[in-house]
């Protein structure tokens, strides 16, 4: 049933865009023999960045947020009452493992086979991006995942895992490729359009794009392979011309329309009872630095923002009043944000910070914040109001060392993605241990252990004879401080 859902919203994706539209030689280890030679690039466009974007805007949105404790489960309600005892089994996941693999990432083969004919170049670039995007998701999110043998189609039904290791160096390859086939020129008349949903044809974007992906993916690897990130990150500042990074959202944009909302939004919140609340974790510290954008992220309960503890479900009255995601972040309307300008500037700010990156870190830090207020309709005065604001501690650039700087960033990062980037937020957390969660009241774990990884799908249990066994929700994934 999921799957059929998931097929439908695609198809209507698909089909939305179609109405309004009117090189090297493929990894011979990600070829799919099913591929379609030929295909029509605006076709299949749509379909592959609407399933990154489902994937994204839910479940990856869901599991993050509790996780990264932004929401916790409504007092009155049990729908997620696993996420808060940390609790979910294989079947809670298959959405998160299928519509990356059966959607997203399949379909891009059909662009990437055809990337030597000029009218498929620049869909092929975009799609190399969806498929390391892609990558990059499945295997934060699971660790070691298969990647050499994922697409080979009815010729291998049992694909081999590849250590987390081996799946980073081919996302960095990946948006390699992306990277030398984009054509930024603007009278390439083989460039995309509305079929773009992303980036409406905009190949400049794209390039940012694909550097400020490379960004991440190279700081992901800090605590593991220090070494690596730094001669990564200095490799790509030293490119020619100097790479330019994202200074907007790259996010789908839903609509009231059908298929085309919000899909967390759609399946779990619209004739449902809302059970998503504001966690007490992040109520309080915003609360605590006087943030004006605890109203963009939550709505008032009784006049007032109020947040309970993680897992209070478990013994707290259900007459207490707790707010509820506001509708900037979850609503029909609300975006599916691949990467925000937000993060970009936190990511350039972490790189110069450490001196890998060149721009100081201190503005770019400032920036940070003044992109996430603008993407949430606050005005440059309100930034500029919390970054002087002398109770606002966290909007500080601090003096000190490298750890100091970091952990400022990356706790700033975490409130700018409340909400709209719940997977990546808890992603940065498990890297660098920042901020310090709280033991969700209900929680099942042992030694106050967190969730560190999801659990694998309950359908490679049952159908990958190389499905290498369970793995423990708090068994961290490699990249993990």
């Amino acid at each position: 049933m999921k799957l059929t859902k998931t097929k439908i919203f695609l198809t209507a994706v698909a089909l939305t865009a179609v109405a309004f539209a009117g090189c090297k030689k493929f990894l011979d280890v990600n070829q799919n023999p099913n591929a379609t030679t030929f295909a029509n690039p605006a076709q299949i466009l749509p379909s592959v960045q609407g399933a990154v974007a489902h994937a994204v805007s839910y479940p990856y949105q869901n599991f993050g947020n509790f996780y990264s404790q932004y929401w916790t489960q409504n007092l009155n309600n049990s729908q997620f009452r696993g996420l808060d005892q940390y609790t979910t089994g294989p079947s809670d996941f298959d959405r998160s493992w299928s519509v990356l693999y059966s959607n997203a990432i399949a379909d891009t083969d059909s662009l990437i086979v055809n990337q030597h004919l000029p009218k498929f170049q620049q869909y092929a670039a975009i799609a190399w991006l969806m498929r390391a995007y892609s990558f990059q998701m499945l295997t934060d999110a699971f660790g070691d995942i298969p990647l050499k043998e994922a697409l080979k189609g009815r010729d291998n039904r049992s694909p081999h895992y590849d250590a987390q290791a081996e799946v980073y160096d081919s996302i960095l390859v990946f948006i390699d490729r992306a990277k030398g086939l984009i054509d930024v020129t603007p009278a390439n008349p083989y460039k995309p359009g509305v079929d773009d949903l992303l980036a409406g044809g905009d190949m400049t974007t794209w390039l940012q794009f694909a550097n400020t992906l490379k960004l991440r993916v190279l700081l992901r690897l800090t605590t593991v392979n220090s070494a690596k990130a730094q001669a990564g990150i200095q490799a790509l500042y030293a490119e020619t011309p100097a790479p330019a990074f994202l200074a907007k959202d790259v996010e789908m944009k839903w609509t009231t329309t059908g298929g085309n909302q919000n899909p967390l939004y759609a399946e779990r919140v619209f004739l449902n009872t809302p059970n998503q609340v504001a966690s007490s974790t992040i109520m309080d510290r915003m609360k605590a630095n006087n943030d004006p954008r605890i109203s963009s992220f939550f709505a008032l309960i009784g006049g007032q923002f109020v947040g309970t503890p993680q897992g209070s479900f478990i013994d707290s009255p259900s007459t207490k009043s707790v707010s509820r995601p506001s509708t900037k972040v979850l609503s029909a309307t609300a975006p599916g944000r691949l990467i925000s300008a937000a993060e970009s500037f936190y990511l350039q700010s972490e790189a110069a910070a450490r001196g890998w990156g060149t721009g100081n870190a201190k503005t770019l830090f400032e920036s940070g914040i003044k992109a996430n207020f603008a993407t949430l309709v606050l005005t440059p005065a309100q930034a500029q109001a919390y970054i002087d604001d002398p109770a606002a501690t966290a909007s500080k650039y601090p003096v000190g060392d490298v750890n100091t700087q970091v952990t400022a960033i990356i706790t700033q990062k975490w409130f700018s993605l409340c909400g709209s980037q719940g997977f990546e937020a808890w992603c940065e957390q498990r890297r660098t241990g920042v901020p310090a969660l709280i033991k969700s009241q209900a929680s099942k774990l042992g030694n106050d252990n967190f969730p560190a990884r999801f659990i694998y799908p309950q359908a490679e249990v049952t159908r990958n004879g190389n499905f290498p066994g369970v793995v423990k929700i708090d068994t961290k994934v490699w990249w993990a401080k």
